[in-house]
């Protein structure tokens, strides 16, 4: 692999990239039925997927390099200074079951253009679209064993943290197993993206109807089994109850059912266990004071979309993450405040800020513990190419191709 040429790194990722693309709707309708989720955003996920091979395709063609002059101090009198970037050697990747085939391409594809091997291990729950994704790869032209993809139980795959083979672990997971992971994982370097339990403002310079859709979406998209799904809403007093009202309304409307169903917006959780760990928390946050707005309840492994206001430190819906349909919505007074809230947490991963304005908008970002603050949108929405991470509990370093090529490669000087 640190032999390829750029061109060649460049034609194998364009290739898996396009290739992708043509089989979308093939490679959505497996992603679909392992992980149940909605086709539709299973088929956008594979598009994505492609997106972010061909934004490495393109990093492989730019990788960093650089000269400078050392004749800063008289003893560098004529001496320059030549810096090259090398594969740093095998990777690691462990993925999530979300998003089975996205999240595991952001570790692959920026391997391959850094050009080190990767091991990757998929989540138990979701392996198909990645072993799909792996016959794609094997017609590449990359090396054996260039990528290779192993599904494998968890005491194999705790092999990949210890083995002093492997120069870099890139997981996504949650908190308590990424941190446990790093303590065990030696010198190697370690990139961690944990999740949260993000939170989202509503300035009352915006105006609330017009930016309900979005909200629905980052709160209950994939049942809300988004490591940026949007938790805890924090509007201002004076939008407060018309939010809430556009909300219930909303996801009450929300279709329901066989995630193969193109209609089908909302379906079942990825197992039983995590259902009824929402239910619990939801349970057991109404007992603790908070007021059931809609939801609530579970079939198997539905939950139904679910709105809690009156939530407050010390409740689990408002404290951990949810990863679960289920929001809270509580109100402020003043902007300082909102900021406050959001940062009252172990998290920081993004937030969402609605406001039309520019003084709110430069405060949010200069106070706000996030990894990523978005602008007039939810904390759901990500570009494949930019950096994305956390603070906190909740990561270690950025994904995003570039980012995660650096993350790949070593520096090297030459002097002369």
């Amino acid at each position: 692999m640190c032999r390829l040429e750029s061109h060649e790194k460049f034609e194998a990722l364009k290739f898996i990239s396009e290739t992708l693309q043509k089989n979308k709707n093939d490679l959505g309708k497996i992603l679909s039925i392992e992980s149940a989720k909605p086709l539709m955003y299973a088929i956008a996920e594979i598009e994505r997927a492609a997106q972010t091979f061909l934004i490495a395709a393109e990093e492989s063609k730019r990788l960093p390099g650089g000269y400078m002059s050392l004749d800063w101090t008289e003893n560098g009198k004529n001496k320059e200074g030549i810096i090259r970037y090398f594969p740093a050697g095998i990777v690691a990747g462990i993925s999530p079951f979300n998003f089975p085939m996205n999240l595991a391409v952001h570790k692959i594809a920026p391997a391959i253009a850094a050009g080190c091997p990767i091991i990757l291990k998929p989540a138990s729950a979701t392996p198909l679209s990645t072993l799909a994704l792996a016959r794609i790869i094997a017609k590449a032209g990359l090396p054996k064993g260039a990528v290779s993809i192993l599904p494998m139980d968890r005491k194999t795959g705790n092999l990949l943290v210890t083995d002093d083979r492997i120069q870099l672990l890139s997981f996504t997971g949650s908190p308590e197993i990424g941190w446990e992971l790093k303590k065990q994982s030696g010198k190697k370097k370690v990139v961690l993206e944990l999740g949260g339990n993000a939170g989202v403002i509503v300035s009352q310079t915006v105006e609330a109807e017009k930016i309900i859709d979005m909200c629905l979406n980052g709160a209950f998209s994939y049942s809300g089994q988004i490591c940026i799904h949007a938790q805890r809403f924090f509007v201002h007093a004076d939008k407060y109850e018309q939010f809430i009202s556009l909300m219930m309304t909303a996801a009450k409307k929300l279709k329901e059912g066989d995630p193969l169903k193109a209609d089908t917006k909302i379906s079942v959780m990825i197992d039983e266990e995590n259902a009824k760990r929402v239910e619990e928390w939801v349970n057991e946050a109404i007992k603790q004071g908070a007021k059931l707005i809609c939801g609530g309840k579970r079939k198997g492994n539905f939950y139904l979309p679910t709105i809690l206001t009156g939530t407050k430190a010390g409740m689990k819906v408002y404290d951990e993450e949810v990863f679960g349909p289920v929001i809270c919505i509580e109100k402020f007074r003043t902007f300082e405040e909102a900021v406050t809230k959001i940062n009252d947490t172990r998290f920081g991963l993004q937030c969402g800020v609605f406001t039309d304005s520019v003084k709110e908008l430069n405060y949010a970002f200069k106070h706000i513990e996030t990894g990523g603050i978005i602008h007039n949108d939810v904390p759901t929405l990500r570009f494949d190419q930019m950096p994305y991470g956390g603070i906190k509990d909740s990561g270690l370093g950025r994904e995003g191709v570039k980012y995660a090529i650096m993350d790949m490669m070593e520096a090297k000087v030459l002097v002369k």
